[in-house]
């Protein structure tokens, strides 16, 4: 039997993985970031049980990846933005997160609340 913080992780990681799956290699540049942003969190709020859906790029890790290109632009990583989810699925609401470790992009459970 599965419970009800069982299932909201697992939509929490569904979300997860099709925000960053969907996104990772879209062109970004200082002048779409934050229209990326929203393009990104509208897309995955549209999943049922998601709340809610924050999507930062990092303007100075854009910048810096962009101050050694010749293009105007580069593919999105997970090493250019921070996300937040929030899920709520029956009772519980989860809370996550995606961070930088050791050079890779970990999705993280910060809190599981009945």
């Amino acid at each position: 039997m599965v419970t009800d913080p069982q299932s909201a992780c697992f939509e929490a990681g569904i979300k997860f993985g099709s925000l960053y799956h969907q996104f990772a290699g879209t062109p970004v540049s200082p002048d779409s970031a934050r229209s990326l942003e929203r393009a990104m969190a509208e897309s995955i709020e549209n999943q049922p049980h998601c709340e809610s859906v924050t999507v930062d790029i990092l303007d100075d890790e854009l910048e810096a990846t962009l101050a050694d290109s010749a293009a105007d632009y580069t593919e999105l990583t997970g090493s250019l933005m921070n996300v937040e989810m929030r899920i709520e699925y029956e009772d519980v609401t989860v809370r996550t997160k995606m961070e930088m470790e050791d050079g890779y992009p970990l999705m993280k459970l910060v809190s599981v609340e009945e």
